[in-house]
């Protein structure tokens, strides 16, 4: 068993921002040779992305060669068409119609490469929809996830782009499906995956449920809970953590723990439906309770009657998570806000599966530098020193300079 897979598939990625990235990403983790397409001469534009995106170039960007080339200028447009030729998969996330513009599109490849799978990861799948920019938090507040998100008339994005990377994961299904079918037929196509439509899946329970129920849905908050005990509780020193209790056999081993016997024997609580309808007084009788005990104590019971509990973390907190730091969880990836010498190496989460058993997708190159395989790249894909020293010349490609 190997937990890289995808060894000796060819990938070129034109992608920016998170979503193109992270699938980008997960073929990389998984063994594939990505190359980072980015535009000549500024590359990537995440590169230089301020406030809570100075992240994601480092982030989204490990375990991929980059190559920096002018796609506005015609020598570009036919060094990709040659690179194409000996690729498996395109990945692109850019605006509609702009790699169209910029002679990249399916149908300017697919002649150069028949069997070429080519994702394009967009905001919309086709339809009345399909030209409009989309961006994950719009998406995010179009399909009602941020209105279940937040407190009642204040809707909310979630704490992280999870429309992009769960559009991103889509892809990547789709696109190795394409492969699959590409092994009997012989030949590739054109596969999509979109931001809107990502987001419209997560409401799927949602919208089961307003049928099932007759209800209309309501915000996180504010919501029908499917469990009596699934709530935060504060404990003694201004701590805090979750504890979710999710069947009777739970509630029992629960109140057992913690000495609760008068809730124990109370008939009204027998079953979690029945402690649904009592929660009103319920959860505050808890809060009572756990307020008054340290947080290590509540966690250590809570893991004795074996009940689902958290403490509330924070992100800074991953960086010396017991269990990642026990498992292989984090790696250590350089992090460098422009892909210079300033940076520091710390450690970030892994792909989250593993092969074999225990077996995780590591790490085999850091963030590139813009352009830092330019040579390399085009290379192994026949081009001569002199043709390459030409497209130098030209500034069709262009590489960052060693700091």
């Amino acid at each position: 068993m190997s937990a890289t897979p995808l060894a000796g598939l060819r990938v070129l990625e034109f992608t920016h921002t998170v979503m193109g990235p992270t699938a980008g990403l997960l073929f990389a983790e998984l063994g594939a040779d990505v190359i980072k397409v980015e535009p000549a001469p500024k590359g990537d534009h995440t590169r230089g992305l301020g406030g809570f995106a100075a992240g994601f170039f480092a982030a989204f960007n490990r375990n991929k060669r980059s190559l920096a080339i002018d796609l506005k200028k015609p020598e570009g447009q036919a060094a990709m068409h040659r690179l194409a030729a000996r690729a498996d998969l395109v990945i692109e996330n850019f605006g509609p119609g702009t790699m169209e513009r910029l002679g990249c599109g399916y149908e300017h490849l697919a002649p150069h490469n028949p069997r070429l799978i080519y994702l394009a990861l967009k905001g919309y799948l086709a339809g009345p929809y399909e030209h409009r920019p989309a961006l994950d938090e719009v998406v995010q507040f179009q399909t009602g996830l941020a209105w279940m998100t937040g407190p009642v008339g204040r809707p909310l994005r979630a704490g992280a782009s999870v429309i992009d990377i769960m559009g991103a994961v889509f892809g990547v299904v789709a696109a190795q499906a394409a492969l699959r079918e590409r092994d009997s037929t012989g030949k590739g196509q054109r596969v999509s995956s979109a931001l809107f439509e990502s987001a419209a899946f997560l409401m799927s329970t949602h919208m089961a449920g307003m049928t099932a129920t007759g209800l209309d849905a309501r915000p996180m908050p504010d919501r029908r809970g499917a469990w009596a005990i699934y709530e935060v509780f504060n404990t003694a020193g201004d701590g805090q953590l979750f504890i979710g209790v999710t069947s009777d056999q739970q509630w029992a081993r629960f109140v057992e723990e913690f000495g609760l016997q008068e809730l124990a024997a109370d008939p009204r609580l027998a079953t979690n439906f029945m402690r649904l309808a009592e929660r009103a007084w319920l959860i505050p009788a808890l809060q009572d309770v756990l307020i008054k005990l340290p947080q290590k104590e509540v966690e250590e019971r809570c893991e004795r009657c074996n009940v689902s509990w958290a403490p509330v973390g924070q992100p800074k907190d991953m960086f010396t998570d017991p269990h990642l730091l026990a498992t292989g969880g984090l790696l250590d990836v350089y992090i460098s806000r422009f892909g210079g010498g300033d940076g520091k190496t710390v450690g970030l989460p892994a792909l989250p599966v593993e092969f074999g058993g225990r077996q995780r997708p590591g790490i085999t190159r850091q963030p590139p530098r813009m352009g830092e395989h330019n040579a390399e790249v085009l290379t192994e894909a026949g081009f001569t020193a002199e043709e390459i020293a030409a497209l130098t010349a030209a500034n069709v490609i262009v590489s960052a300079p060693l700091t």
